[in-house]
């Protein structure tokens, strides 16, 4: 963390050195396993008062992440609303291991494996310019159909065919 935001929030750094090898090393698996990659710039209305990047701030991003992906991989996801399908959150875990700071430059390097059940994971990164790990999150979302209204939601068990096919484009990677 930077010296300011371990004084803002009071805890201890990790050995920076330490962490910056292990981060590296595991950005390089990252890489190199493909990965949907999206760059932002931190701004200064994800910050808080102390010019730290606000936790709620990388949820906005991971939802941009995931759109950005699933249109890569051959979908809209406005294409999917606009039938009555969508994929809501349903779990969320964020590790944050660095501070991000306004005017960071950050990637974010996402992941989608194999579905589990009904649920589609995906692995998200938060890696900054000079290749540290900030932060990793682990997202959950299911299929929702709400083919019949809003206030009758269903679980959708099965993917419709265009993504089913978007979601094995998106677990196999980029090309």
């Amino acid at each position: 963390m930077h010296g300011s935001a371990v004084a803002a929030y009071g805890a201890r750094p990790a050995p920076v050195r330490r962490l910056t090898t292990m981060v590296t090393e595991r950005s390089e698996h990252v890489l190199a396993s493909g990965c949907w990659s999206l760059q932002r710039r931190v701004l200064p209305q994800h910050t808080d008062h102390a010019g730290v990047m606000w936790h709620g701030a990388y949820l906005g991003w991971l939802e941009e992440a995931r759109v950005e992906a699933l249109a890569q991989a051959g979908l809209a996801y406005s294409d999917l609303s606009a039938r009555g399908l969508e994929l809501p959150v349903v779990s969320l875990a964020i590790d944050y291991r660095q501070a991000l700071r306004h005017g960071d430059l950050v990637r974010l390097e996402s992941q989608v494996l194999p579905r589990r059940g009904v649920r589609l994971p995906w692995r998200t990164r938060f890696v900054t310019a000079g290749g540290v790990l900030a932060a990793e999150a682990r997202v959950d979302l299911v299929l929702v159909d709400l083919g019949s209204g809003p206030t009758q939601r269903r679980l959708a068990r099965q993917l419709p065919a265009d993504l089913a096919e978007a979601v094995a484009t998106l677990v196999q990677g980029p090309q």
